[in-house]
């Protein structure tokens, strides 16, 4: 095991950063598809540079690929000058990839016309595309650049000034489309920050726990022995007494929550336990670097 860490850690820079390039292709390639067979269909325009091209393609019948290649470079480029140059070529790639591979998929027909269904999916397909570009250190440029730029030169913060750009993009698709078709845009908008997450995290399957009991010795003895976890010790002190009271902190799988549960409770049930989702765990024990 080690020596594989080890190998993995020398990796060249090259393959690594060959790999960003193929997370990048990837995630604009979904988002681009998720486009064209679930939202651009139904008419739902959920925010950024794909949000305005569908308005336009409802308005004027321009073509979403070339307006999101008008709207993206710009934008780029604005980047490039205002913020500086640290969006790098991976971004560039993104910013290139998405609405080519829109003008390719232009002719597929949609699997949904049902607007519900097409603002979940949608929003599930533009989520995850968008989560494997970010893993790619990467972005697809759009209004994402944009609300960079306000905040730098506002004071907002970014998220604030993402809802300003999504939000006017989602109003404005009210007035052109209706407001059944906006809502169902703030549904999509909502999947879609709620999928990213997932990527970027990952679905949580170990828990940390911290335990509060005046049987420390007894309860960390027991987690050694019965679910073979470490257990660190972290110095506090009790609010009302202002005393010396340690905290036991443990990293277990959910599978082996329930029986660490058992095990505190058999020893001290009056033991104070905190519980929180760990969305990633690195390290001995758990999942290698």
């Amino acid at each position: 095991m080690e020596t594989n860490h080890r190998l993995h850690k020398e990796l060249p820079p090259i393959v690594e950063h060959g790999k960003d390039y193929i997370y990048v292709i990837i995630g604009a390639a979904i988002i681009a598809i998720g486009f064209n067979v679930f939202l651009l269909p139904n008419q739902i325009a959920s925010g950024g540079v794909s949000g305005i091209s569908t308005i336009l393609k409802g308005v004027f019948g321009w073509e979403p690929g070339i307006v999101q290649y008008a709207f993206n470079i710009p934008l780029f480029i604005a980047g490039l000058i205002f913020l500086g140059a640290k969006f790098g070529i991976k971004s560039f790639v993104g910013t290139l990839t998405l609405p080519a591979v829109v003008l390719l998929t232009s002719s597929w027909e949609p699997w949904t016309n049902n607007p519900l269904l097409g603002a979940l999916f949608g929003g599930i397909a533009v989520g995850l595309g968008l989560g494997i570009v970010f893993r790619g250190g990467a972005s697809t440029g759009g209004t994402d650049l944009a609300a960079q730029i306000i905040t730098k030169y506002t004071g907002f913060s970014l998220g604030t000034s993402v809802l300003l750009i999504d939000g006017l993009i989602v109003i404005t698709a009210a007035f052109v489309f209706d407001i059944e078709k906006a809502l169902y845009a703030l549904i999509g908008l909502f999947v879609t920050t709620k999928t990213i997450d997932i990527v970027q995290l990952g679905f949580s399957q170990s828990k940390m726990i911290y335990i509060i009991t005046n049987k420390q010795d007894e309860i960390r003895d027991a987690i050694y022995k019965e679910i073979d976890r470490g257990v660190t010790k972290l110095p506090a002190f009790g609010g009302y007494t202002n005393k010396e009271r340690p905290i036991l902190m443990v990293v277990a799988y959910q599978t082996e929550f329930t029986k660490l549960k058992h095990v505190i409770k058999t020893i001290d049930p009056t033991a104070f336990v905190i519980v929180s989702d760990a969305y990633e765990v690195l390290g001995e024990g758990f999942k290698r670097y």
